[in-house]
């Protein structure tokens, strides 16, 4: 090992151990003591060591699994696939779609709850603050590594007249769901930003606070008035974001030239 501290000669050891493939996506990482004992090092100075690797986005720690390797694969998502009207009807989600056409294994934790909008909130879905507001959150991850955290607001009425007030997750995404209930959503207003993550943020992605977020704010309305809005929160060195505008045979054309690229032997 490099000179310098000791933890950050552990951490350019694990480190060059994960770039080796010693340790591949999904492997546990040893404990904290049981790295201190291997190294024969203090705990502080291994719990340190590993530190590095998480504010690197190699490794994130799951409070039941210990410190696990990230993979380090870019997964590029198709922001405007879940609003085409030629979507093919499936019964999973746009974020199950997206992970399965990767070769990734998708699961997720999911809440629902009633409560009052706060100003943000009402701002974004026109409505007084204070109203009440369904939020639906649901945290998703890719072969069991923290992938996004996602909350959907609906004014409740809304929320009741479509039956997404459930307190489980509706298999086929709930823009269909509002769409099969008479409320297809014809426009959209997408913000998004790269910031540093919360302390909030970086204990439930598995990051390191000020750790870099892409966070997509959508905002989706019928003819009549706005029906959500969804804060979509990942990381952005894991995740690149695409939109497609226009027609279907043009879509096809760029779709199959980007699958296509010169040299790649594809007919």
């Amino acid at each position: 090992m490099a000179d310098g501290p000791t933890y950050h000669r552990i951490a350019d050891l694990l480190r060059e151990e994960i770039r080796a493939a010693k340790w591949k996506p999904g492997d546990r990482l040893p404990s904290h003591s049981e790295l201190a004992d291997q190294m024969q090092v203090s705990i502080t100075t291994a719990r340190n060591a590993i530190q590095v690797l998480v504010t690197e986005n190699l490794v994130y720690t799951a409070t039941s699994r210990g410190t696990i390797v990230r993979n380090q694969e870019v997964l590029e998502s198709v922001v405007t696939d879940s609003i085409r009207p030629d979507r093919p009807q499936t019964p999973h989600d746009i974020f199950e779609e997206i992970a399965r056409a990767a070769g990734r294994e998708p699961s997720k934790e999911f809440s629902a709850k009633m409560e009052p909008a706060s100003p943000e909130v009402a701002t974004w879905l026109g409505i007084p603050p204070e109203s009440w507001v369904l939020a639906r959150t649901v945290v998703q991850f890719l072969d069991n590594e923290p992938w996004s955290w996602e909350v959907s607001f609906y004014p409740r009425d809304l929320a009741e007249a479509t039956g997404i007030d459930s307190p489980h997750d509706i298999p086929e995404g709930t823009t269909r769901r509002l769409a099969d209930r008479g409320h297809a959503e014809t426009a959209h207003r997408d913000t998004l930003v790269a910031r540093p993550a919360s302390a909030e943020e970086a204990l439930v992605l598995g990051v390191a606070t000020g750790t870099i977020l892409l966070d997509h704010l959508r905002i989706g309305a019928t003819h009549e008035r706005v029906t959500r809005a969804t804060r979509h929160r990942s990381l952005a060195t894991g995740n690149r974001l695409a939109y497609e505008l226009g027609d279907a045979e043009g879509t096809a054309v760029i779709r199959t030239t980007l699958a296509n690229p010169p040299g790649s032997g594809s007919a």
